[in-house]
């Protein structure tokens, strides 16, 4: 069976070359041989001579020409690393930086959710927190012994003693002013008949100031036990055996302080002007309308009639009077002040 073309494993067969090209081919053959042996053995008596020296210059690159790579390598892998953790840096920043921002947002929607309830709540708040605060005022002011009553001041008494009122109101010292009884000192002081009115002031943190209106005698009722010095009310302010200097008489027809003729002759006084009322001795009332007047000295009269017009009559008989002669007897009639009459004798 044939073998096909190109499946033949056999050589090729040399082909041999002409006499004189063969010879000088094998010369300069041996002429390189040769080279390369001289040149061969130049290189081992050089590295004979300086194999350490020899060893170390090629060491030394080849042991930097290694590390070079790797230290490459590793200063990569560090930037990278450094670069990664700079990105995770920044990304982890970022993701507080939104959740902050979202975390405000979600405040001040719930805030503006619940801006009614929160100030319906801060408004009760701020009542409960008056209310209390003024429940422990109260608190305080009416139990703490803080406020307690230590002193009692008197201001306005002349004829009745300041001491005499302080004695009666001791039963108040140590109360809290919050807690006195003002029933009680009204008791007490009604009975001082001199008290016409007063008014109580306290002062924290503990001091009861009682101011005094004290009555003023405006004339004597006249008895056979001797006189009573009478106000305007027809009050009994004190007795004596003796009449008291400078107050006129009332006579009334009775020693009751509330009668018809008693209230005409104080409306008389309390009406006359002070130049002619230090002159009245007597005052004598029968009725509301037959009301005279005795001045002191020579028994001088004056017809005054009723009550009504007092002011004016009182204005008249001051000029009458300015126009006579004091140690004169006359009778000034003033009972109609527009035609008021002087009479002598």
């Amino acid at each position: 069976m044939k073998r096909p073309e190109g499946f033949d494993p056999r050589p090729p067969q040399p082909q041999v070359p002409p006499t004189g090209e063969s010879d000088s081919r094998g010369a300069r053959g041996k002429s390189e041989k040769q080279t390369r042996k001289k040149s061969a053995s130049r290189k081992s008596s050089t590295t004979a001579r300086a194999p350490k020296v020899a060893t170390t210059s090629q060491a030394a690159p080849a042991s930097e020409a290694a590390a070079a790579p790797k230290a490459t390598k590793t200063s990569r892998a560090r930037n990278g690393e450094a670069r990664d953790s700079t990105t995770a840096r920044r990304a982890a920043a970022e993701a507080r930086k939104a959740a902050r921002i979202r975390r405000r947002y979600e405040r001040s929607e719930v805030r503006r959710f619940t801006r009614r309830s929160r100030h319906r709540r801060l408004a009760w708040l701020t009542a409960g927190g008056a209310i209390f605060v003024l429940c422990a005022l109260v608190a305080i002011a009416v139990y703490s012994p803080l406020l307690a009553l230590k002193t009692i001041r008197i201001e306005g008494a002349s004829r009745v003693s300041a001491a005499d009122i302080r004695a009666s109101l001791k039963d108040q010292l140590g109360t809290p002013l919050a807690l006195l009884d003002f029933a009680e000192i009204k008791t007490d002081l009604a009975k001082f008949p001199l008290i016409r009115s007063y008014v109580t002031e306290a002062v924290p943190p503990n001091t009861l100031i009682v101011h005094i209106l004290e009555r003023s005698p405006i004339g004597v009722l006249e008895s056979p036990s001797g006189y009573t010095v009478v106000d305007a009310a027809g009050v009994t302010i004190s007795h004596s055996t003796e009449r008291p200097q400078g107050l006129p008489i009332i006579d009334s027809g009775s020693l009751k302080g509330d009668s018809t003729a008693f209230k005409a002759a104080v409306a008389v006084l309390l009406a006359l002007p002070d130049s002619v009322a230090k002159r009245v001795g007597m005052v004598t009332a029968r009725t509301n309308d037959d009301v005279t007047l005795v001045l002191d000295g020579v028994g001088q009269r004056v017809v005054w009639g009723s009550a009504d017009r007092s002011a004016m009559k009182g204005r008249v008989l001051a000029d009458l009077i300015a126009h006579q002669d004091p140690n004169t007897v006359v009778e000034y009639d003033v009972s109609a002040p527009n035609n008021a009459v002087v009479r002598t004798g």
